[in-house]
Parts: structure tokens; sequence; C-alpha cells
């Protein structure tokens, strides 16, 4: 072979080289890198939905449901690993690299504690795994992507409509205050909330606590150390959250006390039946779809190799942050019922029924 037929013969193996690349690189992706629809690499793709704990009745009856039916619309041949780390950050750092060494394309995880997720969200990006806080923030490790119901606002919510009720009532006496878990970021903001409502209230804050783990048992005991120690002079509760909400109600309920007006978040059906037999006097309702569907909708995208933009940021992390409503008994048969998210029927059995009744709720 001459010169000129091995320059020949050199060129055309390069050009076969190069578009055998070109071929491999250029099928089934998108701009970004990713794969589109549900085909190539994200058939049969695994995402990683994580929840904190089971002392909240929502994660396993309504947030894992609603997340796993909207990407089975999203993608049907995508697989949903669920865990739930029962209140334990070891225990979900485990589900987390449990989830990665499965090759999940993406993480939806709600913290157990907000601090020690910045491990689970560094593990994962640097495999390339787009991690989405979900409901709680990870503040010291910006995560993908934030979404959640607005927390500090939740707060400032359910206190100003504890204290405006108070101050109708022309209630004389102070107030308690009973934080959700300090691991946990979405409490603070929670907390911040409630602060800004009732330091400029006029009503004394007699004592605060911040709940390990958002136990109602652990928010319960402290709360009867505090009825002992302020007796009457207790106008009022802002709980946050419903589980927290219904400890201290049981709380005075033990203690053979009037049950004063007591605060909560997250419209759990047994927050509603206390609202409506006149135990609670509000609580938040964040439609849990809103926020599930979400999350969903940012995973897909993300396992697409796209980088949705957030409409707000909170600590340094792309966000989405839908606004609630307050339930007291003056909408909750709007809010809750007229709406779908309750049913009459699951709510209102025995001593609810006449309650319901009342308020209109069939």
């Amino acid at each position: 072979m001459n010169r000129a037929q091995m320059r020949t013969s050199a060129f055309a193996a390069v050009a076969v080289l190069a578009g055998s690349v070109l071929a491999a690189c250029g099928g089934g992706t998108d701009s970004a890198g990713g794969n589109t629809g549900g085909g190539g690499g994200l058939e049969n793709a695994k995402v990683a939905f994580l929840m904190p704990d089971l002392a909240s009745t929502r994660y396993e009856l309504q947030d894992k449901p609603l997340f796993e039916a909207k990407m089975k619309q999203l993608c049907p041949s995508c697989e949903v690993i669920y865990q739930n780390a029962d209140s334990d950050a070891a225990k979900q750092q485990q589900q987390a690299n449990s989830a990665l060494a499965q090759g999940v394309k993406a993480i939806v995880i709600d913290p157990v504690d907000s601090a020690a997720a910045a491990t689970i969200v560094k593990s994962a990006q640097s495999q390339q795994v787009p991690v989405i806080a979900y409901d709680r923030p990870i503040p010291s490790t910006p995560a993908d992507y934030y979404i959640s119901f607005d927390n500090e606002k939740i707060g400032a919510m359910i206190a100003q409509s504890l204290v405006d009720h108070l101050k109708a009532e022309k209630a004389e006496g102070g107030i308690l205050q009973v934080n959700g878990s300090p691991t946990d970021a979405a409490a603070g903001l929670i907390k911040k909330g409630i602060h800004s409502a009732v330091d400029s209230s006029g009503f004394k804050l007699l004592a605060e606590y911040d709940t390990p783990d958002w136990q109602p048992e652990k928010a319960q005991t402290w709360v009867s150390g505090q009825i002992t120690q302020f007796k009457d002079q207790i106008v009022g509760v802002v709980a946050a959250n419903d589980g927290t909400g219904g400890g201290s109600i049981a709380a005075f309920k033990a203690a053979g006390v009037k049950v004063p007006p007591v605060t909560g978040n997250d419209a759990e059906v047994a927050a509603a039946q206390r609202i409506i037999a006149g135990d609670q006097y509000n609580t938040i309702s964040k439609p849990i779809k809103i926020v599930a569907e979400a999350s969903a909708n940012v995973a897909w995208e993300f396992m697409q190799g796209k980088k949705p933009a957030g409409k707000s940021t909170l600590y340094n992390t792309p966000s989405e942050l839908f606004v609630p409503t307050v339930v007291t008994t003056d909408n909750i048969k709007e809010v809750l019922f007229d709406s779908g998210i309750m049913k009459a029927a699951e709510v209102c059995a025995g001593e609810y029924a006449k309650g319901c009744e009342e308020l209109g709720i069939k």
C-alpha cells in the first residue's frame, strides 16, 4: 500500500469512528443530555421517596400514594422506592444509601434531621443524582430543589388566627407555645412565624417548648407541667402541628380543666374531629396532593436531564412554596369537605355526628 492509499484508509477509519460516536451520542437524549420521554435510559427507572416519621399519619395515608400515583402517570414503567425512617436520622441515611445503590435517578426526601440530611445531599450529588427536599428544607447544603408549603407563613397564620380569636373573646392571660422538632428546619420556620404573631400580640408568652421528633406524648407531658405551674393563666396554646395540638388538648383533659383554644397544622382527620367537637380551635389545610404532585413533576424533569427553575429561592435552593389555608369551624365545611379533601363518612361517625350536623357537614 502506497502513502496515498494509507492516508485514504486512515481517513476512512476516522470517519467511521466519528460516525459511530455521533450515532451513540445522538439517540434518545434531549438538549440537556437526559433521556427523552419514558424510553431509553428511563425505561424502568427508579426514584426514591424518603419520608421522616410515623408520628404524623399523613405520610403513609396521603404523601406516599399521591406521589406514587403521579409518578405512575408521568412514567408508567418507573418504580418508586418508598421508605419511612420512623424519626431515625441514621436509618434515613441507610435508606438513602440503599436507594443510591439501587441506581435511583432522583431522591425526594423529607428529612428527619435537616442538618444530618446534608450528608445525603452530598452523597447523592457526587453520583449525579438530584435531590428534591420535600416539606422540610436542608439549609446547610443546598438540595437541587425544595418543594413545600410556606412554613413561616403557616406559623404566622395559625398564631394570628388564635390571637385574633382571643382578642375577640376579650381573653386575659398568657399563651403557651408548643413548637416542633428542634432537628427539623421546617419546624424552625414555623416557630419563627409563630413568634411574629405572638410577640406583638399583647399576650404574655408564658413558656415554649421544642417537641423532640414532634411526638404528641412529649408535648402532652410538657403541657401538663405548664398547667400545674400556670393554671388558669393559660388562655391559649399555639401548637405547631395537629399531633402536638392533640397532645396539648389531652393534657388539659387529663388535668380535668377547661381546654383553651389550641392550634394545629396538617388538617389530619383527628384534628378535623377535634375542631368539630370544639376541642381544637384551628388547623392548616395544605392539600398534600399539591406538594406530592409538584415534587413528582420536578423529579421527572430532573430524571429527563432538565433543570427546573424555582419560583423563589430559600437557603440557596430553587424553591416552590405554596400558601395554605387556616381552618376553623367557620370554614371547615367549605375547605375540607366541599372541596373533597375529606369525606363526611370518614369523619362524622359516632360522637362527631351531632357536631357535623350542626355545621352542615354531610
